[in-house]
């Protein structure tokens, strides 16, 4: 089990150390925000960060904090709070909501494993306020791709979930429907979470969402920027790989402090 353990952390090291940004330098990362009403409150928008918290990387609370800095009306003084817990660094407040602590966040598309997981160029940080603090139906999902460069956007929508075991899973969001500029398009998702919806690219930028009756939905966000190269998203099946990873290791540490009991 302990050997289990360290190849498992090895790995999650070896794989932050190839990623992360050290202090002084910056990071360009996408952010995304939804509010307490389950509303978009920065939409997948590129945020130069830097460590503004001073402990020596660019991570995911620089990016919260970078982003409430820029969007947030009185700056992250007022909108943003993470503070030391014994769970390690904990949010306090996002986009100006306090409500024990009953917020998500990911970074590309994967559950992230702290407030302090480093981030690099081209990440998405998607982060959301709880709508639902009784039954904590929110469900996290996201666009592939994440970036519209054609008239016509092929997207799929992916929602996370866990299996009969709790293991992370991804799975399609069906019956959603494509919204573009927060007006809906008449377009919904089919069974395996695809849709096709006609965009203007050249109508500056529009952002792509969507809207359930049936599931209370994360706001995904993709955005038509435009025709031309656009930033690529990472592989589904990498970022799943990456939360069952992640999830394996908790359930090592959890069995390792119980074994020491």
């Amino acid at each position: 089990m302990k050997k289990l353990f360290v190849i498992l952390l090895s790995s999650l090291l070896a794989v932050s150390a190839a990623t992360a940004v050290s202090a002084g330098d910056t990071a360009r990362v996408n952010v995304t925000i939804a509010d307490e009403n389950g509303k978009l409150a920065v939409a997948q928008e590129e945020i130069v960060v830097s460590d503004a918290d001073g402990d020596g990387a660019v991570t995911i609370n620089d990016a919260l904090i970078a982003a409430h800095d820029q969007f947030y009306d009185g700056g992250a003084s007022a909108g943003y709070e993470a503070a030391a817990s014994d769970w390690g660094l904990s949010m306090n407040k996002l986009w100006g909501a306090e409500n024990g602590g009953s917020y998500g966040y990911y970074v590309n598309g994967a559950s992230a494993w702290s407030l302090t997981d480093a981030i690099s160029d081209g990440d998405f940080v998607d982060a959301f306020v709880y709508t639902d603090l009784e039954a904590w139906s929110d469900t996290y999902c996201c666009f592939e791709p994440r970036f519209v460069t054609t008239d016509t956007a092929e997207l799929t929508l992916i929602g996370a979930g866990f299996d009969e075991n709790w293991n992370p899973i991804s799975v399609p969001v069906a019956g959603a429907e494509i919204t573009l500029n927060g007006t809906g398009t008449g377009v919904f998702t089919d069974e395996n979470g695809k849709a096709t919806v006609t965009v203007d690219t050249n109508a500056g930028r529009t952002v792509i969402s969507a809207v359930s009756d049936s599931q209370t939905l994360v706001p995904p966000v993709a955005v038509v920027e435009g025709a031309g190269t656009a930033p690529q998203t990472g592989d589904a099946s990498v970022v799943i790989a990456a939360a069952a990873v992640l999830s394996l290791c908790a359930a090592v540490v959890a069995k390792k402090h119980s074994d020491e009991k």
